[in-house]
């Protein structure tokens, strides 16, 4: 009975070995072709920038493995064995095909380099990311960015459901599920339209008449409500928001409308400040200091343009 036995087949006596440990690896395939295609070990080490005695040593070792003699040495050069004349043989369909499997690989990241996918709350988008775009840009010009803006929570939905490449939150921390590094700091500030009361104080507004205050303000799941809700929670609690408003910048509009006063990012706000469209209300005693993180999915450290911008951040910012 041949090839089985009891009804079973016979395992090859190295069929438990992985493969690795059995087949040569491509250096000393791609050297072998070179020996075979130059006649000597002399030029074909040459030929892929290593020494004699280490490619030498590299064809004894593959003649162990495989258990045959490939390569006869002699004063006129090198030549293969029969044997080495069959491994050759094959040894050119593994290298083709890893030629192949390298071409493709490359095909993937060409594609994946070409597209970027960012999901950024709002303060950053409007503020921080078209710089750190712009930079972007003059480094990866083949590269197509597309920004979804919205406030942390959908960032976080974005990342998870991979809709998007590398996302940029304001909140406290991280949301679950993602990583992420610190980029940079910022602060929430109170401001109020010229003629408001709160702007002619001389004394500093209380965290307790800053929470019992209807104010304008940003919805829930945004970064800059959720630094807030927590800075007041001791206070008392907000107080029911006049107005709840999808954006930094609908909610200066308001402000300066004299609707009513707000917390929003110093950062967004610097230009009304300068030309007094907008004045600070100091509040005794009341941290708002945030950290601003860009995230991704847990275990996906960013690769290409997303590492690229998260690099970027720390250089622009």
């Amino acid at each position: 009975m041949t090839g089985e036995t009891k009804g079973r087949p016979v395992e090859p006596p190295d069929a438990g070995v992985p493969l690795h440990h059995r087949v040569p690896d491509l250096g000393a395939l791609e050297l072998l072709l070179a020996v075979a295609r130059l006649g000597s070990l002399g030029r074909a080490a040459r030929t892929l920038g290593i020494t004699q005695p280490a490619a030498s040593s590299r064809i004894r070792s593959m003649e162990r493995q495989l258990g045959v003699a490939l390569v006869e040495r002699s004063p006129r050069g090198s030549r293969l064995t029969d044997a080495g004349v069959l491994v050759t043989d094959w040894a050119r369909r593994v290298v083709e095909a890893a030629e192949a499997f390298d071409a493709g690989t490359q095909a993937l990241r060409g594609r994946r380099d070409s597209r970027l996918r960012v999901a950024a709350s709002m303060t950053i988008a409007e503020y921080l990311l078209p710089g750190w775009l712009i930079a972007l840009r003059a480094q990866r010009p083949g590269t197509a960015v597309s920004l979804l803006a919205g406030n942390s929570r959908v960032v976080a939905e974005r990342l998870l459901a991979g809709e998007a490449d590398l996302g940029f939150v304001e909140g406290l921390d991280v949301p679950a599920g993602l990583d992420g590094a610190v980029i940079g700091h910022d602060r929430l500030i109170v401001v109020a339209a010229p003629s408001h009361p709160w702007a002619r104080r001389r004394t500093e507004l209380t965290a307790v008449e800053l929470a019992a205050t209807p104010l304008i303000l940003r919805e829930r799941g945004s970064g800059t409500r959720q630094v807030l809700d927590a800075a007041l929670a001791e206070a008392g609690g907000l107080a029911e928001p006049l107005l709840e408003l999808a954006s930094t910048t609908a909610v200066k509009s308001a402000v300066v409308s004299e609707a009513a006063p707000s917390v929003v990012s110093e950062l967004a706000v610097r230009e009304e400040l300068t030309a007094g469209r907008l004045v600070e209300v100091p509040v005794r005693a009341l941290r708002l200091g945030r950290e601003l993180r860009a995230v991704w999915p847990a275990g996906q450290r960013p690769v290409g343009p997303a590492r690229d911008l998260l690099g970027l951040t720390r250089r622009v910012s």
